[in-house]
């Protein structure tokens, strides 16, 4: 990606291509546009990633609230947004079957009432199995561990979103 690109975004352009890189946050790309001019896209990133790492618990936990329940109802409703469709997609978690849905739904309900926020797995680096068992192990965490953990799945989905941007930018550009 072309720096210069991003760095002569205006605010509503900046937020309105960076604003779901951390899921239904678009404040967090705004507060980072004040950061401009970026060196590369490791220091837009990095930016990215000290605001989040700035805030307080609430903040943080705010963040993972945004996050939908995997194979859950904004699924089913189609009110995902493209990037979190895309995501589920890829990880298999739009083809479970009945009882996968089942088993996903009854430990995102008892993950969500044990630390009042949604399970939050980087599902592009993870497959259906892999993010089930990630689920039934992880709610043994303390809320400290997992408020960790999942702040870290954050930052690996905001890579990926980045990355994925750089390249449209990229090609967009190109026309």
């Amino acid at each position: 990606m072309e720096m210069r690109v991003v760095n002569s975004m205006n605010y509503e352009e900046f937020v309105s291509v960076f604003g779901n890189v951390v899921e239904k946050c678009p404040l967090i790309a705004a507060a980072v546009w004040t950061s401009r001019p970026f060196t590369s896209l490791c220091a837009l990133e990095k930016n990215i990633g000290d605001f989040i790492d700035s805030l307080p618990r609430s903040g943080k936990e705010g963040i993972l609230r945004c996050h939908p329940n995997l194979a859950g109802r904004d699924l089913l409703q189609g009110t995902l947004s493209p990037e979190s469709l895309s995501e589920q997609n890829r990880a298999g978690l739009t083809s479970l079957t009945a009882g996968q849905r089942s088993q996903l739904s009854e430990l995102n309900a008892s993950y969500k009432n044990r630390f009042n926020f949604p399970f939050v797995i980087c599902a592009r680096m993870n497959d259906r199995d892999t993010i089930i068992q990630q689920l039934s192990s992880r709610i043994r965490n303390s809320p400290e561990q997992e408020l960790q953990i999942s702040i870290g799945e954050v930052k690996n989905i905001c890579h990926l979103r980045l990355l994925d941007i750089s390249i449209q930018v990229s090609q967009a550009t190109k026309l």
